[in-house]
């Protein structure tokens, strides 16, 4: 029995490792948001066509991806803790 633990923590480990570098490599291929403070001091209008279709955009599936991967890790992370 205790092969077999140490089997499927070996296994979730490597599968956090390369979660975590996936969630790496997805963070640093998202953009900057630049909007906030310098839209509201220059008095910038942002109802632009990508502005009112910001859920369809590129940025917006790389958003989504990394919250998934998140809470995968997360998940992984808790079920280890659980299995020691």
């Amino acid at each position: 029995m205790l092969q077999n633990m140490s089997i499927v923590e070996l296994i979730l480990g490597i599968a956090l490792i390369v979660l975590a570098v996936i969630i790496v490599c997805v963070t640093i291929t998202q953009t900057k948001k630049q909007e906030g403070m310098t839209s509201a001091i220059g008095g910038t209008n942002n109802d632009s066509f990508y502005g009112k279709n910001a859920q369809n955009t590129k940025e917006k599936a790389l958003e989504r991806l990394t919250k998934i991967l998140a809470f995968i890790f997360f998940a992984i992370v808790i079920v280890v803790n659980i299995i020691e």
